[in-house]
C-alpha cells in the first residue's frame, strides 16, 4: 500500500476559514488593507520581539523592498548571498543594481558557512543576506560580531524558519531587516503572504511607503509627512509619491487568517521539531547524513541527504518515492544550487558553482520532504522505513 505522503496538507484549518467566514459576515466589510492588517503586523511583532513589520502579499514581495530600502539608504555595492535559498532573494538582489557575492554552505545547517562569508567581505559589501534554510540557524557570534565591526548590515531571510532561535532569541530579531513568508506550506500561511521586519524607525517610513506606490500617506509619521508637505507645496498631501516604488499590499482576508493562525504558530512548531527528530532518529546513519546542527531549529521540511554522491542510487531512490506517492523536491530550498540557474548566466561565470563543493552535493544528492503538525508519528516511521529500505 502506498504511503502517499504529500509535501504540505490541512495547513488552512477548518478554524481558519471559520475566521474569514465570520469576518465577511459582516455588513460591508472593508477587503483591502485596513484595521486587520495593522493589527496582525502589530501582533507579529510582539511575537518577534521588534518594533515594526509590514505586511506584504508575499516573501518574494518582502526581499524586494528590504533591498530596496538598502538602495536607498546605502547606495551600490556587493551583498553576499547564499547559493541554496530561493530565487527572489538573489533576484532582489539584482532587481535594485547590487552585485550578488556567493558563499558556500555549511552541511549541519545547509546555511552560509561564516568562515565562507567573512572570506568574501569586502569594502564594497553592503549587506550580507543570510537565509535560514529549513528551520535550521545561520547565525554565529563569530559572524554578528565581524558584521558589527565592519558596519555591515546583516538581513535576515527567515521564510523556512518562523519560531527558530540563536541563543533563545528568535531569529529575525538580529538583522537590520527580515523577511518572512506565508505561503501555503510555511509554519504560517495567510495562502500568499509574507512580512517585512525591522527595529530601524526610518527604515519603517520607508517600507510603509515602498508597498503602496511610494506614497507619502502610507506612511505612520506625521512628522514625516508634514515634511513632505512643507517640501512640496504645490503637491496634493493626499497624492505625494516619494519613490518609485511598486503595491505589494495584502489584504484584510490574509491578515485574518496571519491572526488566527498566529494563536497556535509555537505549538505547531514543536510538532513539526518532534517530527524532525523521529525523523532523524529512525534514518539509516549509513546512507544518510543525520548530523544537523538541531539546536534552536523549528523545522519546515525533512531534509533527506546522501552521505556520499552516488546517482544510481539517487534514481533508484526517488523512483521508489514517487511508486510510493511520496512528494519531494531534489536540491532542498529553491531546487539547489542558485549559481547553476540561466537568470545568473552573464553574472556568474561558467562552471563558477564547481568551486562551491558543499551545495553542489545539495543539488545532486539532497531532497526534502512534508513535514507539518498533524503528522503522525507511524508514518513517520512508515517512511524511514521505506528510505532504509532503498
Amino acid at each position: 500500500m502506498k504511503i502517499n505522503h504529500p509535501l504540505m496538507k490541512n495547513n488552512l484549518t477548518r478554524e481558519d476559514l471559520d475566521a474569514v467566514i465570520k469576518f465577511l459576515e459582516q455588513d460591508d466589510p472593508i477587503l483591502t488593507q485596513s484595521s486587520n492588517v495593522q493589527a496582525f503586523e502589530d501582533e507579529w511583532s510582539d511575537w518577534l520581539d521588534v518594533k515594526y513589520s509590514v505586511y506584504v502579499n508575499s516573501g518574494s514581495s518582502a526581499n524586494l523592498v528590504t533591498i530596496a530600502a538598502l538602495k536607498y539608504l546605502y547606495g551600490a555595492g556587493e551583498i553576499i548571498v547564499p547559493p541554496l535559498t530561493w530565487v527572489s532573494d538573489i533576484a532582489s538582489v539584482i532587481q535594485n543594481g547590487y552585485k550578488p557575492v556567493f558563499a558556500d554552505i555549511n552541511p549541519r545547517t545547509l546555511c552560509m558557512d561564516d568562515k565562507m562569508i567573512m572570506a568574501k567581505l569586502t569594502n564594497k559589501t553592503r549587506a550580507v543576506f543570510l537565509t535560514h534554510v529549513q528551520g535550521f540557524n545561520g547565525l554565529t557570534d563569530r559572524l554578528l560580531e565581524t558584521l558589527e565591526v565592519r558596519k555591515i548590515s546583516l538581513i535576515e531571510d527567515v521564510c523556512e524558519s518562523h519560531g527558530a532561535t540563536y541563543k533563545n532569541k528568535k531569529l529575525g530579531s538580529f538583522g537590520l531587516i527580515s523577511n518572512f513568508s506565508f505561503y501555503y506550506a510555511h509554519h504560517l500561511s495567510t495562502i500568499e503572504g509574507g512580512m517585512v521586519c525591522t527595529n530601524n524607525e526610518e527604515i519603517y517610513q520607508m517600507l510603509r511607503m515602498l508597498r503602496s506606490h511610494g506614497m507619502v500617506r502610507e506612511a505612520s509619521s506625521e512628522i514625516l509627512k508634514n515634511k513632505y508637505s512643507s517640501n512640496h507645496p504645490d503637491l496634493n498631501p493626499d497624492f505625494i509619491f516619494a519613490f518609485p516604488a511598486y503595491n505589494i499590499r495584502n489584504t484584510e482576508i490574509g491578515a485574518v487568517l496571519g491572526r488566527n493562525q498566529l494563536k497556535r504558530l509555537d505549538e505547531n512548531n514543536q510538532k513539526r521539531t518532534n517530527n524532525l527528530l523521529i525523523f532523524l532518529d529512525n534514518l539509516d546513519e549509513k546512507h544518510y547524513f543525520t548530523d544537523f546542527q538541531l539546536e534552536g531549529s523549528s523545522n519546515y521540511a525533512f531534509p533527506l541527504v546522501l552521505k556520499k554522491p552516488d546517482v544510481n542510487f539517487r534514481d533508484q531512490l526517488e523512483e521508489k518515492l514517487r511508486n510510493n506517492g511520496v512528494e519531494f523536491r531534489r536540491g532542498n530550498a529553491g531546487g539547489g544550487n542558485q549559481m547553476r540557474q540561466p537568470y545568473l548566466k552573464g553574472i556568474v561565470k561558467d562552471k563558477e558553482w564547481e568551486k562551491y563543493p558543499n551545495v553542489e552535493h545539495i543539488h545532486h544528492f539532497g531532497w526534502y520532504i512534508g513535514n507539518y503538525p498533524d503528522l503522525d508519528e507511524h508514518k513517520i516511521l512508515k517512511l524511514c522505513k521505506l528510505l532504509n529500505s532503498a
